[in-house]
C-alpha cells in the first residue's frame, strides 16, 4: 500500500498565495491515481481559524474514509488555551491521525507536545530550516513522535537538511518526510545514516505532482521492504493504523 502522508486540503481564506487559498483535490487525486497512490493523509492550507478548517478536512475525509486520513492544524500561538480542545475534537470526532503546525504561523510549543502526548498521536511540525529544535523535543517528549517535512527545509536548505539527518540518526522519535526534497544525494544519506524506518513518503500536495515525488522513492533503489516501510509501513505504524493496533479504515 502506497500512502501520501502530506497533502494540503479544503479552504484557505488568504489570496497570498496557492498556500492559504482553496486547495482543490481534483486534479491531485488524478494523478495519485495514476501514480498508483491508494490514500492520503489531508491537512488544511493556512487559514485564520483552523478549527473551521479542520471541519472541512474532516468533511473531506468522511466523504472517503478508505481513502483518506485527516491531521489537526493548530497555530501554536493564536490557539493557545484551546489546542487540547482543538485535538480532541479532531481525534475523538473527525477520527484524525495527528497534530500539524508550521513556524510560519509560530514555533511549536509545548502546549501542542502535550495535547499530541495525551492523544497518543504524531506532530507533523514543518521548523522552515530551525531543526536544532529536534534536540529539545526529543529530550523533552520522548513518548511523542515528530514528523519534520521535506528533511527539515522546503527552502532547500542544505545545512539545515544535513543536520536533520543527524537528528534523525541519534533520536528515535525524530522523523522527516521526502516532499519537496530536491537534493536526492541528501535524501539518499538519510535512508542510509538514519534507516527507511525513520523517512515517511509525501507529495506536498496538491502543489507537487504526487507521481514525480513518487519517483524519488522509486529511485533510491531500496530492498522491497525498506521501500514498503517508506511508502506506508512507517505512517501506519506512527499513526497506530498498523494492523492489530487499530480499527482499518
Amino acid at each position: 500500500m502506497i500512502i501520501d502522508c502530506h497533502c494540503h486540503a479544503g479552504p484557505g481564506d488568504g489570496l497570498s498565495g496557492p498556500w492559504d487559498s482553496d486547495a482543490g483535490l481534483g486534479r491531485y487525486l488524478r494523478r495519485a491515481r495514476e501514480a498508483g497512490i491508494d490514500r492520503c493523509a489531508l491537512l488544511a492550507a493556512f487559514h485564520s481559524d483552523y478549527a473551521l478548517a479542520n471541519a472541512a478536512v474532516a468533511r473531506i475525509v468522511a466523504s472517503r474514509p478508505k481513502q483518506f486520513y485527516g491531521y489537526a492544524f493548530v497555530h501554536a500561538a493564536r490557539d493557545r488555551g484551546r489546542i487540547a480542545a482543538m485535538v480532541r475534537t479532531a481525534v475523538q470526532d473527525y477520527g484524525f491521525i495527528g497534530i500539524k503546525l508550521h513556524r510560519h504561523d509560530a514555533r511549536i510549543s509545548g502546549e501542542v507536545c502535550q495535547a499530541a502526548r495525551l492523544f497518543g498521536v504524531p506532530v507533523l511540525y514543518d521548523p522552515m530550516g530551525e531543526v536544532a529544535v529536534a534536540e529539545l523535543l526529543a529530550a523533552q517528549y520522548p513518548d511523542v513522535d515528530f514528523i519534520l517535512p521535506h528533511l527539515g527545509s522546503f527552502a532547500d536548505d542544505w545545512g539545515a537538511q544535513l543536520a536533520l539527518i543527524d537528528h534523525l540518526a541519534r533520536h528515535k522519535n525524530i522523523y522527516t518526510d521526502s516532499s519537496g526534497v530536491r537534493r536526492f544525494d541528501l535524501l539518499e544519506q538519510a535512508v542510509r545514516r538514519a534507516g527507511p524506518h525513520k523517512v515517511l513518503f509525501g507529495s506536498d500536495g496538491p502543489w507537487l505532482h504526487p507521481g514525480l515525488e513518487l519517483e524519488k522513492i522509486r529511485l533510491l533503489h531500496l530492498p522491497e521492504r525498506d521501500e514498503a516501510l517508506v511508502l506506508g509501513g512507517n505512517f501506519l505504524r506512527l499513526t497506530r493504523r498498523a494492523p492489530g493496533l487499530a480499527p482499518q479504515l
